[in-house]
């Protein structure tokens, strides 16, 4: 089985007069990602995973299919996941460490702390978004692909402390894990921070998001 390619793809489109930017990973078949993802979230198969950037303001209701449309031009096929962000895809970075690949794409402009004080709803939040995306070789069962989105969190966190910004994410980010599927029904049933590869994970996203973090202080 062939890894998928980590550092993404950097492709460019034109939408309404402006020139944006996304990040395609082209998986193919025998991959699950666990993601909260707007599109293809969840648990499950999937071939491709899109990180799309939309102009600020997002004035769409309908990001799920906007995602769709973005992927049925790049001739993405199968079961996908994608993700938006308001941030410039160009400005992505990637950390790898003994396997694990961690791409980040970081906006930073709407930031604050995930147990706030109670807002009302005012309609969907914009999305400047910490994205992070993260390719893995070994197999996972349900439950360490849940805990490997946990340590990607952690380390998320970690890393924004650590480039001095007092807040642990922005209110729409979102985490895609990928790992084959499992040969002989062999699966790692940990991805917590001190387990083999969530040690790994925790240690690539740490980095990939304390440079992108760094590079908006």
């Amino acid at each position: 089985m062939r890894l998928p390619e980590q550092r993404g793809e950097l492709l460019a489109r034109r939408e309404d007069g402006l020139e944006l930017h996304h990040l395609v990973w082209r998986l193919g078949p025998g991959w699950r990602v666990c993601s909260s993802a707007v599109l293809g979230g969840g648990i499950g198969p999937r071939d491709w995973i899109l990180n799309a950037q939309v102009p600020g303001g997002y004035p769409r209701m309908d990001p799920d299919r906007h995602l769709a449309e973005i992927a049925a031009a790049e001739r993405l096929t199968g079961p996908g996941a994608g993700l938006m962000t308001a941030a410039d895809v160009t400005a992505y970075a990637v950390a790898a460490d003994e396997g694990v690949t961690a791409t980040a794409t970081c906006g930073l402009g709407v930031r604050g702390w995930a147990a706030a004080a109670a807002e009302g709803s005012g309609g969907p939040q914009r999305p400047g978004t910490v994205n992070i995306v993260v390719t893995l070789p070994a197999p996972l069962t349900d439950a360490a692909l849940v805990n490997a989105v946990a340590t990607a969190t952690e380390a998320k966190v970690q890393a924004l402390l650590d480039a001095g910004l007092d807040c642990s994410g922005t209110p729409t980010d979102a985490v895609c894990i990928a790992a084959p599927e499992p040969r002989d029904g062999v699966r790692e049933l940990f991805a917590g921070p001190r387990s083999r590869w969530g040690a790994r994970l925790a240690r690539a996203v740490h980095a990939a998001v304390l440079e992108g973090a760094q590079r908006q202080s």
